[in-house]
């Protein structure tokens, strides 16, 4: 939940405005010319754009540039699709096929809800996947299917554990989700202190990275987004609290997907994922449970707002303002990374009109 008073969705700018269709359209484009089928880079180019939309720079259409490494250096696969490849009950188990992580998660999304809907509970994990993009997608998917959704992975080591200063861990998002009567409640954030993605947006502006953020090659602290591109380490959120979540998800995400933990010499790469669904239903009323869900919510704000009425917002409250702002206004693409995306564009032979910085 948001500090009470916390300043808001604020998306004045005098750089270009780009419209969700725009950018879905270069993405989409990119996505094919790197060898992807049309479908499979439809969904994968919505999915980063949506990052955008709702605030989430770093997951947003920046990845292309990390896609098309991966892509060449043969980590992703374009062509791959998703299967299921196993499960029992309410388990099941993902192949991404080493392609695009997007389709998978997406599949494993559906494949909780409808697990839960047959079981009460569902677990799903993901193997041979790359990265899937921002987590909370996900989770709220699961939770517009009336269901509650928790999911998490690991990725490749980049954070250093708690008194530590080497790489051991990855970024290891974690999200979960709870519907509502009218929407839905979406915790979604990194166990490190800054995701990677954000750092690599800080790089492009030229601004520094908040405090406690990383350490340089040496292990000593640095604000320098440079630093950790030169060997440093991120470091986890709230102390030896983030250091142990982010070993947990290791320990579940990587090893129950059969991926692997980061720093293990035998790890495979790209995201060890776990998706969750759990229908409450299965344990109380829904009317009720939505009921006493809105009944929370509500006195959370008007309570937790004090007797200066400060506004309170729940998890996923600013990602739904700046949806709606970013869909109204556009989105701003900082001029480095539209020149970035500019050649390899040019490399790839396609267009990417307006977006182009040369």
């Amino acid at each position: 939940m948001a500090i009470a008073g916390e300043a808001h969705v604020k998306e004045e700018s005098a750089e270009p405005h780009f419209g969700e269709e725009e950018l879905v359209r270069v993405a989409r484009s990119v996505l094919q010319a790197l060898g992807a089928p049309v479908d499979i880079a439809e969904l994968v180019a919505e999915s980063l754009i949506l990052s955008n939309l709702v605030g989430h720079d770093s997951h947003g259409i920046v990845r292309l540039l990390q896609y098309s490494d991966w892509v060449f250096n043969e980590q992703i696969r374009p062509a791959g699709r998703p299967s299921r490849t196993g499960g029992k009950g309410a388990v099941a188990t993902v192949d991404g096929s080493w392609g695009f992580g997007q389709p998978a998660a997406r599949m494993a999304t559906e494949l909780a809800i409808e697990l839960a809907e047959a079981h009460g509970v569902a677990a799903v994990a993901i193997s041979s996947c790359n990265h899937i993009g921002r987590l909370g997608e996900y989770a709220a998917t699961i939770a517009r299917a009336n269901k509650m959704g928790m999911a998490f992975c690991n990725s490749g080591p980049v954070v250093a554990p708690f008194g530590g200063a080497g790489r051991v861990m990855g970024t290891n998002p974690f999200a979960w989700s709870a519907p509502l009567e009218s929407g839905e409640v979406v915790l979604d954030f990194a166990t490190s202190n800054v995701a990677e993605g954000k750092l690599r947006i800080a790089l492009a502006e030229g601004r520094q990275a908040p405090p406690g953020s990383l350490v340089d090659v040496n292990g000593l602290p640095s604000n320098e987004p440079a630093d950790f591109y030169a060997g440093g380490a991120l470091l986890p959120f709230g102390a030896h609290k983030g250091s142990g979540m982010s070993m947990l998800i290791e320990l579940t995400a990587g090893l129950m997907s059969g991926m692997g933990s980061s720093c293990d010499p035998e790890y495979l790469g790209g995201n060890g994922t776990l998706i969750f669904a759990v229908d409450p239903e299965a344990f109380v009323s829904f009317s009720r449970y939505l009921e006493q869900a809105e009944t929370f919510c509500r006195e959370a704000k008007r309570i937790g707002g004090g007797s200066e009425g400060l506004e309170v917002l729940l998890p996923g409250e600013v990602e739904q303002r700046t949806l709606a702002a970013r869909r109204a206004g556009g989105v701003v693409i900082p001029t480095e990374i539209r020149s970035q995306i500019t050649q390899l564009a040019d490399r790839l032979e396609v267009s990417v009109g307006e977006l182009a910085v040369h």
